[in-house]
C-alpha cells in the first residue's frame, strides 16, 4: 500500500449532516478511509444513499440507546477483520468503537465519552480511557501498527483550547483527563497534528449556542494518533475548519503505509 488519506469527523448526527451536504463533501474529498463519530442512528434508520456510498464499504456500530453515540466507517479498501468494542458490555453497549484491520495497519475509530454531564459520567469516561488503553496495548502486541482517531473529548494542552484558564475545572480540560493523555503519549502514541504545527488557534469543536465558531473560540478535541513506529511514515496531518455541517470539523491524516 502507498500513501493513503484518512479523515475523521464527529458529524453530530449523520442524518442531520446528510442534509447539510455530507455526501457531496465525501464525494469531493474521496478519502481512502473516513471515520465518523456520533452518528446518532442505527443502520436501519439510514437512507440507502448513506449506506451504499459508491466505491465504499460501510460499517456501523450503534448504541443500544436510540439517537445516541454511534460510529461509522467508510472504506475504499475492504478490511481483513472488524472489531466492534473492547469485549466489555459496559462500554460496548454505547456503540463507540470500530477497529478495522488492514494488511499493514489497524485503524481504531472511537468516540470517547463526554464527562460534562455529572461526576458519574466523568468516572465512566476515565474508566473508558483506561479500558481503551489496555485493549489497544493488547492489540498492539499482535498488530504493532496502530492508527487511532476520533473525538477524544479532551483538550490536551493549553494551546489546544482558546480559554484554558476559564476551563480548568470543566470536564474536557480537567487535570486527570489531561494526565491520561500524557500517559497515553508516554506509551508511545504520537499526536500527529503536533508533528507539523505547534501553534495555538487550531480547534476542531466550537460551542454552537454562543456562536463560538465565528470567533474561533474553540477546543481541539479530535485527534489522529499513530504508534511511534509509524511516525516517520506520516506525511501530513490537518484540521479543516472551513467544512461546515457539524459543531466539529473534520481532521485528516496522510500516511505512507
Amino acid at each position: 500500500m502507498s500513501a493513503i488519506k484518512l479523515y475523521s469527523w464527529n458529524v453530530n448526527g449523520i442524518r442531520a449532516a446528510a442534509g447539510k451536504g455530507f455526501l457531496d463533501w465525501l464525494k469531493k474529498e474521496a478519502p481512502g478511509i473516513l471515520c465518523i463519530q456520533e452518528t446518532k442512528a442505527r443502520p436501519e434508520q439510514l437512507s440507502p444513499a448513506l449506506i451504499n456510498v459508491p466505491s465504499y464499504h460501510s460499517y456501523f456500530s450503534s448504541a443500544e440507546r436510540k439517537g445516541y453515540s454511534g460510529v461509522a466507517l467508510y472504506s475504499l479498501i475492504e478490511p481483513k477483520r472488524l472489531l466492534y468494542g473492547f469485549g466489555l458490555p459496559k462500554f460496548d453497549s454505547e456503540g463507540r468503537i470500530i477497529a478495522a484491520e488492514y494488511g499493514d495497519f489497524t485503524l481504531i475509530n472511537i468516540y470517547y465519552p463526554n464527562g460534562k454531564q455529572n461526576q458519574e459520567r466523568l468516572q465512566y469516561k476515565m474508566e473508558f480511557y483506561d479500558a481503551f488503553l489496555n485493549w489497544a496495548e493488547d492489540l498492539r502486541k499482535q498488530k504493532p501498527n496502530l492508527i487511532v482517531c476520533g473525538d477524544i473529548n479532551t483538550a490536551h494542552r493549553e494551546i489546544d483550547l482558546a480559554r484554558p484558564k476559564e476551563n480548568e475545572k470543566v470536564s474536557g480540560f480537567l487535570p486527570e483527563e489531561r494526565a491520561w493523555l500524557d500517559k497515553f503519549l508516554h506509551y508511545g502514541y504520537i499526536d500527529t497534528f503536533r508533528l507539523f504545527n505547534q501553534e495555538k488557534g487550531h480547534y476542531t469543536w466550537w460551542d454552537q449556542k454562543s456562536r463560538a465558531r465565528e470567533r474561533n473560540v474553540g477546543w481541539r478535541i479530535d485527534y489522529f494518533f499513530v504508534t511511534d513506529n509509524l511516525e516517520d511514515k506520516v506525511i501530513a496531518a490537518d484540521i479543516h475548519p472551513s467544512v461546515q455541517g457539524s459543531d466539529h470539523c473534520p481532521i485528516s491524516l496522510v500516511i505512507d503505509i
